[in-house]
């Protein structure tokens, strides 16, 4: 099973970016759909974002769209979320996910990473 590490997350003021990072060993990296979720305090864990085999599809939730990025180098066994105009509902701790099922739903993800907090300060 994949292992995934995720880097990246910090405090930043709102309007600004992040970019979080998530290293994965222990598997054939480019046979995954990877993904990114979050959990903020007192709420469920939620889908953000996720890359198919290879980068040609990628989905995201509502929230997100036309701010955030999602992109993998499978060269380095990374994926990789680019956040822009983040703000103050963007705070929570980010996973990384991974499946080998080609068109994921997010109820598919079965490989995690750690978490990584993200906190937008207004």
């Amino acid at each position: 099973q994949v292992q995934l590490v995720e880097s990246g997350g910090g405090l930043v003021q709102a309007g600004g970016s992040l970019r979080l990072s998530c290293a994965a060993s222990g598997g054939t990296f480019s046979s995954y759909t990877m993904g990114w979720f979050r959990q903020a305090p007192g709420k469920e864990r939620e889908f953000v974002a996720a890359i198919s085999w290879l980068g040609h599809n990628s989905n995201y939730v509502d929230s997100v769209k036309g701010r955030f990025t999602i992109s993998r180098d499978d060269a380095k066994n990374t994926v990789y979320l680019q956040m822009n105009s983040l703000k103050p509902e963007d705070t929570a701790v980010y996973y990384c996910a991974a499946t080998l099922r080609p068109h994921a739903r997010p109820t598919d993800f079965d490989s995690w990473g750690q978490g990584t907090q993200v906190t937008v300060s207004s």
